[in-house]
């Protein structure tokens, strides 16, 4: 998507890389060329710091504890959420779940939110370019119930048809779950239209933000969605936390998706009383090094401003998008009008993974297969594709040692 003039500044790239321990690493005899961002990224020094500072000197379980440790831990885990509210542009804390990931986020939406509305007959309403994570809990759903899962087409160009979109939302229609940025083709999704359209006929809108969240701005306030995930380690942060925003009176609707310990007010062996949300759906000890490392992976973005990132991986992508088709045999999947993060391509007659074999041993990082996204290889009549995915700390000379390496390719097949 385009930057408006004026609204941002020139990323200082060597600053920036010296901030990410590995990426200063020879592979295979190479300088590293991390260009995997989409699978996950890279790890500023902060973040590391900030995880282990938790362990060397706060170290203890959070809320209930009156010793210091604890009440340091929970104060710093509880911060991490008022962060992340601010970072979403969300209202209130409270609308703020920790997950393990994107993928339970979105299993937690279906079971507490749509199961207990979901009969025999109703539909929910998915796209042809969904990750696997925003496929299978729905078809489980709905193979449960009784119920339909209806797949919103796209065109060749990578782009959702939104005529047949709307024609597809009915009075059956429970939810639309649909893809910010899909991390198969980078393909940005109208969500601000499917949204709209959506609620015009009172259907709830989820959606998958694992993609977005790390190249461009993400205001849930205004965007109007009932409920937006995303993942930590596809933002700079650790891996096994994720995030669910959902709108306050959709979460106190909601019946707890596991039961445990922290999510609730009292236990007897008569009844339970739950807690409120967001600890309603924290069951268990929660990931408290993962939360405080992900809340200094947005303060890092933030320091940086989200509009310059964005600037800069858009000259990235269109850099590649030029640089890539001048080797003979390449084809790229999909030409949307709007693309993030990643481009996907094809070399005639050569498999995607021997293409990420032989870059490998170049030392360029990129990722081979379906991407969690068999739907859209399908639909090229593919079964696999080499994705190429950017990330702030990457540079131009980067993608021309790709470029470089896919001509090192051509030259082993002939």
């Amino acid at each position: 998507m385009s930057v408006p003039a004026g609204t941002a500044t020139t990323l200082n790239c060597e600053t920036i890389r010296a901030d990410f321990p590995a990426l200063h690493q020879d592979v295979n005899g190479h300088p590293l060329v991390y260009l995997d961002n989409a699978a996950t990224t890279q790890k500023p020094q902060a973040v590391i710091d900030a995880v282990r500072s938790f362990y060397e000197h706060d170290c203890s379980n959070v809320h209930r504890g009156v010793h210091a440790l604890s009440q340091r831990a929970t104060v710093a885990f509880e911060s991490s959420r008022t962060s992340i509210k601010n970072f979403l542009g969300a209202r209130d804390s409270r609308e703020i779940v920790f997950t393990r990931s994107t993928t339970e986020a979105i299993n937690l939406v279906a079971h507490s939110f749509v199961g207990p509305r979901l009969n025999p007959g109703d539909e929910v309403l998915i796209t042809e370019m969904e990750h696997h994570s925003n496929i299978v809990p729905w078809q489980l759903l709905c193979d449960e119930k009784g119920a339909s899962l209806r797949i919103v087409p796209m065109t060749d160009d990578a782009e959702l048809i939104l005529e047949e979109f709307e024609k597809m939302i009915s009075e059956r229609t429970r939810i639309v779950s649909v893809v910010h940025v899909s991390n198969a083709l980078g393909t940005v999704n109208p969500v601000e239209e499917i949204i709209r359209l959506a609620h015009d006929k009172g259907v709830p809108v989820m959606v998958d933000g694992a993609q977005a969240v790390p190249h461009m701005k993400v205001d849930v306030e205004a965007l109007d969605c009932d409920f937006y995930a995303f993942s930590s380690h596809k933002v700079y942060g650790p891996t096994g936390i994720g995030v669910l925003f959902g709108k306050r009176e959709r979460l106190l609707k909601m019946k707890p998706y596991q039961g445990g310990g922290d999510m609730i007010l009292s236990v007897s062996f008569e009844r339970t009383t739950f807690n409120e949300p967001p600890h309603r759906f924290e069951a268990g000890t929660p990931n408290i090094e993962g939360a405080i490392g992900l809340a200094k992976a947005l303060e890092y973005i933030d320091d940086l401003g989200i509009d310059a990132i964005q600037a800069h991986e858009q000259s990235l992508l269109e850099h590649a998008t030029q640089a890539i088709l001048e080797v003979p045999g390449v084809r790229l999947i999909g030409a949307p009008q709007h693309r993030a993060g990643a481009l996907s391509f094809v070399m005639e007659d050569i498999h995607p993974h021997d293409i990420g074999t032989i870059l490998d041993q170049e030392g360029v990082a990129v990722r081979a297969g379906h991407h969690c996204a068999q739907p859209v290889m399908q639909h090229f009549n593919l079964s696999a594709t080499v994705r190429a995915s950017f990330g702030l700390y990457n540079r131009v000379d980067e993608i021309d040692a790709l470029v470089k390496g896919l001509h090192s390719v051509r030259e082993v097949f002939g």
